[in-house]
């Protein structure tokens, strides 16, 4: 019996072996699962963002030429009594013309001083009107002062033209290129730091673009969304969470937040076309109606962090403060919503960043439009950066692929700020019970 026994026991222990080992593979290829999942997702992340940077740093420099410019006085202010009003209606414009005639004398031919002209953005007449205007005493001088250039200029000095490639598929031909040589040559070609991208709004012309106008627009529109979202749904977490009663209709209510949380996002903006522009009548394109449309969008989300928020508070607190005598509103005043507060503003601003990436529902409400001014105000008419992103980058204009992904990193800037921001009121102010 003892050698049976002794026989059933080493078989017993040989299966656990067997089994151990067989699990312990298991869970090292399991781990080796994971591990090879994380590591294609970074390498996909990775990837997505050195494709972004490597198309769009180059849109944070942009490329001007020196012209030595005459502000003749006849051109510019014949009368000579140096009247602002005809100095900003003068012809500056020839004050470019006469700068790239001088500089390249040999052209003479109508169609090749047209294709001289286009070297130079016509941003140029903008500059030389502003400098005159800023300072009168320029009529009758002369100075060297860096131009824009066109959009082709600027993509053939970053090295983004193909030189072998035949003229027919180049939008810039071996005259001109020429010519940007010899500039080049003579040192009065540089790239200097493209300030217009951050502070202009979009333009027709690549070399002008900016996303200034845009970022205005998002900025407005998340004013709107917060101040109108984070109150709404603070508010409407305490009730359900604090006072509501548990019935059919709390039941019914909290369903449809978590629902609305899921609803497509054009839905929204569907809603908001119908309810704020067709119904109320408010301005197609605006900042205002863009945020009420965010707002819609954005409250499912607020409600229910803040309502997982006021759950974590523990039940002790709010026990504590009705024994000492305070009433159900002082104590989720007094006690229960200033602990829950860090969480709330968490999903606020997790929120806010959700909304600052839509795109789909501000379509639906005429955000798409094509604005050239800088937003002042809730009512004037305004992009967002989504908005801009996917005007650029139907542009045919190969200018406007490093303009589409410049305002991408800017875009992603802001949510990793965000976010980042979100990560430090949490762990700045979350207590750990």
């Amino acid at each position: 019996m003892s050698d049976a026994a002794a026989v059933r026991a080493r078989t017993t222990q040989q299966k656990l072996a067997t089994t151990l080992a067989r699990r312990y593979r298991a869970e090292r290829r399991f781990r080796v699962y994971g591990f090879v999942a994380v590591a294609i997702g970074v390498l996909f992340v990775a990837f997505l963002f050195w494709t972004i940077v490597a198309r769009g740093y180059s849109a944070f420099a942009q490329t001007y030429i020196a012209l030595d410019v005459n502000y003749s006085e006849a051109e510019i202010d014949p009368a000579g009594q140096r009247d602002r009003a005809a100095l900003g209606g003068a012809n500056y414009g020839a004050l470019v013309k006469a700068a790239l005639r001088e500089r390249f004398p040999e052209v003479t031919e109508r169609a090749q001083l047209r294709k001289l002209y286009d070297l130079v953005s016509s941003a140029a007449e903008v500059a030389l009107r502003e400098r005159v205007l800023a300072n009168p005493a320029l009529v009758g001088q002369r100075e060297r002062v860096w131009l824009l250039a066109k959009d082709k200029v600027d993509m053939l000095v970053k090295g983004q033209v193909d030189r072998r490639l035949p003229e027919a598929e180049r939008n810039i031909d071996d005259q001109a290129i020429g010519w940007v040589d010899r500039l080049r040559a003579e040192q009065r070609v540089e790239k200097h730091f493209n300030a217009r991208f951050f502070t202009g709004g979009d333009s027709r012309d690549p070399e002008q673009a900016g996303v200034g106008g845009a970022v205005a627009g998002s900025f407005l529109t998340l004013v709107i969304a917060l101040l109108l979202s984070f109150p709404i749904g603070v508010a409407a977490a305490v009730y359900l969470e604090e006072f509501a009663p548990r019935n059919r209709l709390t039941d019914l209510i909290e369903v449809n937040i978590n629902n609305l949380a899921a609803v497509p996002s054009i839905v929204f903006g569907l809603l908001g076309l119908a309810m704020f522009i067709q119904l109320i009548g408010l301005p197609r394109s605006a900042p205002l109606v863009g945020g009420l449309v965010l707002t819609l969008m954005t409250l499912p989300t607020i409600i229910i962090t803040s309502r997982a928020a006021l759950k974590a508070v523990p039940p002790s607190i709010r026990e504590a403060a009705l024994g000492m005598g305070a009433s159900a509103v002082q104590t989720v005043t007094h006690h229960v919503l200033p602990l829950a507060v860090p969480g709330m503003l968490t999903g606020a601003i997790i929120g806010m960043a959700r909304a600052l990436g839509e795109s789909a529902p501000l379509l639906m409400i005429g955000m798409v439009a094509f604005i050239v001014d800088v937003p002042h105000g809730f009512t004037d008419s305004a992009t967002v950066l989504p908005v801009q992103v996917y005007l650029w980058a139907s542009s045919p204009e190969r200018a406007f692929v490093e303009r589409t992904s410049g305002a991408i990193m800017v875009l992603l800037a802001f949510l990793v700020l965000m976010n980042a921001a979100a990560v430090f009121l949490r762990n700045r102010f979350e207590r750990r019970w």
